[in-house]
C-alpha cells in the first residue's frame, strides 16, 4: 500500500472519536497492554511527560516540547487531533514521522490490528510509542487522547504528570460533572511521580488532592506557584496559563536532574511554531483585513478566544464557524458576539453539523449570519465582505480550521 492507501485504511477501518464520536470510545485499556506487549513494550525504552485536560493541553505540550527541544534534548511529541496530515501527531524535534515508517508499521501489524479489533487510537499510540522507541528519543511529551484513566496512552510512566484544566466536555464518556470529570483526568497521576495542575478550580481541587494523596504523589498548582513576565510566541491571552503550567512542569524536570537553563526555558516559549511546527492556535493568517484562527471549540476554550477577539481593533466582525453534531450549543452560544456577521458552514466530515441547522439555532440568539456550501466558501465570501479595517475569525471546530490552513 502507499502511504495514502495506508492512511485511508487506518481511516476507514478502524473507528476514530474525532470523526465518528462514540463508537470509536473504548472504556478500557486492555487492547492497549496487549498492544504494547506484541511491540515488546516500546514505552519502557524512553522517558515521557504525560499531559491531560479539557484545554490547553495541547499547547502546553508544544511548549514542553520546544523548551526540551532548546536544552539540546532529542523530543518525541505525540498529540491529536492532526490538521493536514495524519503525521502530525508524532513528532521527534519537530519533524514529522516519515510516510515510510507509518506504511511499515501498518504493515507489520495489520494482522494483529484486523485479529484483535484495535481502534484508530490504540494503533496510533502504539505507532508512536514504537518510534519514539527505535528513534532512541531522551524523553517524549505524550498527550492524552480523551479523559485520562481510560486513554490509550495511560501505559506509560512518566516523570512528571501535567493536568491543564477540567472543563465540560466528551460528558457522554466522562461525565456530568467537574468533580467526575476530574477524576477520569487525574487517572494519569502514578504513584509517587509528581503532578501539576494548570489551573486551581473549587470543584476539581480536592479531586487532585485527593488521588496525589492516596498515590504519595507531589502535587503543585502552577497558577498558585509560578510568578512570570515569560512570554510565547503563541498568541492569546489564554496562553499565559499554560506558560505557567509549562515552566513548573519544566521545574519538576529539573529537580529530576534534566539540565535546563533559564535561556533554554525563555528561547523554548518564544520559538515554540518554529521547534515543533504548531498549528492553529490563535493564528493570523491575513493582516489586511486581519485573519485569526483558533481550534478552541468548548465552553472554556472559546470563552478565552472570545475574549481575545473583543481585544481586537477593528471596524466590522466577521466570523466563520461550523461545529461537530453532538457540540452542546448552549454551553457556547451565549459566548459569541452578537454584534458579528456569521458565515455559518460545515467541515466535510460525517460528524459535521449542518450549517443550516446551525443558521437555525444561532438565529434563535441573535446571532445572524448566511449559510454557505463550505468552510472555503464562507472563507471567500468573508473575505469579500470585508474592508481591510475589519477582522475575521475562524473557528468553532478544529475540522473547520484544518480546512482553511
Amino acid at each position: 500500500m502507499t502511504y495514502l492507501d495506508t492512511v485511508n485504511w487506518m481511516f476507514a477501518q478502524l473507528p476514530m472519536y474525532q470523526r465518528q464520536g462514540k463508537s470509536a470510545y473504548k472504556a478500557d485499556l486492555s487492547n492497549t497492554h496487549l498492544l504494547v506487549n506484541h511491540l515488546k513494550n516500546p514505552e519502557t525504552k524512553f522517558k515521557s511527560i504525560h499531559v491531560a485536560g479539557t484545554n490547553g493541553k495541547g499547547s502546553t505540550s508544544h511548549m514542553l516540547a520546544s523548551v526540551l527541544q532548546e536544552a539540546g534534548y532529542k523530543v518525541g511529541l505525540y498529540t491529536s487531533p492532526h490538521l493536514k496530515d495524519f503525521r502530525e501527531r508524532i513528532k521527534i524535534n519537530g519533524q514529522v514521522v516519515s510516510k515510510q515508517f507509518v506504511m511499515g508499521f501498518i504493515k507489520r501489524n495489520k494482522a494483529f490490528f484486523e485479529a484483535n479489533h484495535l481502534s484508530f487510537f490504540e494503533m496510533t499510540v502504539g505507532m508512536a510509542f514504537e518510534y519514539f522507541a527505535k528513534q532512541k528519543v531522551d524523553i517524549a511529551v505524550v498527550e492524552v487522547g480523551l479523559g485520562g484513566r481510560l486513554d490509550s496512552t495511560n501505559v506509560i510512566m512518566p516523570e512528571v504528570s501535567v493536568i491543564t484544566n477540567i472543563g465540560l466536555d466528551h460528558t457522554k464518556f466522562l461525565g456530568n460533572t467537574l468533580e467526575v470529570i476530574a477524576g477520569e483526568k487525574g487517572g494519569i497521576i502514578k504513584p509517587e511521580i509528581p503532578v501539576v495542575i494548570g489551573e486551581t478550580q473549587t470543584e476539581t481541587k480536592d479531586v487532585f488532592k485527593t488521588l496525589a494523596s492516596k498515590h504519595n504523589s507531589k502535587i503543585v498548582f502552577a497558577d498558585k506557584t509560578v510568578e512570570t513576565n515569560l512570554k510565547s510566541d503563541l498568541k492569546g491571552e489564554y496562553q499565559y496559563k499554560n506558560i505557567k503550567t509549562a515552566i513548573q512542569t519544566i521545574e519538576e524536570l529539573r529537580l529530576k536532574g534534566f539540565d535546563i537553563s533559564n535561556n533554554n526555558l525563555e528561547n523554548g516559549l518564544l520559538n515554540v511554531v518554529r521547534n515543533t511546527e504548531l498549528l492553529g492556535r490563535w493564528q493570523v493568517l491575513n493582516e489586511t483585513p486581519k485573519v485569526v484562527c483558533d481550534t478552541g471549540h468548548n465552553k472554556e476554550g472559546l470563552k478565552y478566544v472570545v475574549k481575545q477577539i473583543l481585544n481586537e481593533e477593528f471596524d466590522k466582525l466577521h466570523i466563520v464557524f461550523g461545529v461537530v453534531n453532538d457540540k452542546d450549543l448552549e454551553s457556547i452560544v451565549h459566548l459569541l458576539p452578537k454584534k458579528a456577521t456569521y458565515f455559518f458552514c460545515k467541515a466535510k466530515i460525517s460528524r459535521g453539523l449542518p450549517a443550516e441547522e446551525l443558521k437555525q439555532y444561532f438565529g434563535t440568539h441573535q446571532l445572524k449570519g448566511e449559510v454557505y456550501e463550505s468552510v472555503n466558501e464562507a472563507y471567500k465570501m468573508a473575505l469579500k465582505n470585508s474592508s481591510k479595517e475589519d477582522f475575521i475569525f475562524i473557528g468553532g471546530s478544529t475540522f473547520v480550521v484544518a480546512e482553511i490552513i
